[in-house]
């Protein structure tokens, strides 16, 4: 009966206590890695919806690429993205509104341009980003729903 109990016992603490490091790592921030490879699909998100057009979903992904720079430069712990891309986010929010591609394309290239600079400046000048020139999306249709 006691070997029961104690049996119980440790299962019961077992469970809580794996329930307690599930609830950890369930709420812990992503580190920068994993924030840069939502970064990146955005990036190119972007750039196909600005393409054909597609301001809704162009405007959709600038913010989200903001609340990830947001992110970053939480974790650094100082403004070192926003100095990097800053300005060019608000050209390409300016060119998205205005619903002009050319002006998109070259805030885009600035965006991208930035991008660069922040990973030179933190020391990652080995990950280059440059226009997306494949769409790796096949069950996302791109152009603007009408």
């Amino acid at each position: 009966m006691r070997f029961g109990c104690a049996a119980m016992i440790v299962v019961a603490l077992a469970s809580a206590s794996f329930a307690e490091a599930r609830d950890a790592t369930e709420t812990a921030a992503p580190k920068i890695g994993e924030i840069m490879v939502m970064q990146q699909m955005r990036h190119t998100k972007l750039w196909f919806a600005g393409q054909v057009g597609n301001w809704a979903l162009a405007d959709y992904e600038i913010d989200q690429l903001k609340d990830g720079f947001d992110e970053v430069n939480q974790q650094l712990g100082g403004d070192t993205v926003e100095k990097a891309v800053g300005s060019a986010v608000a050209a390409v929010e300016k060119s998205i509104d205005a619903k002009d591609r050319g002006a998109f394309i070259r805030a885009f290239d600035r965006l991208t341009f930035g991008c660069n600079g922040c990973h030179r400046t933190l020391d990652h000048a080995f990950i280059v980003i440059g226009r997306p020139v494949a769409l790796p999306y096949s069950d996302q249709i791109f152009a603007p729903h009408r």
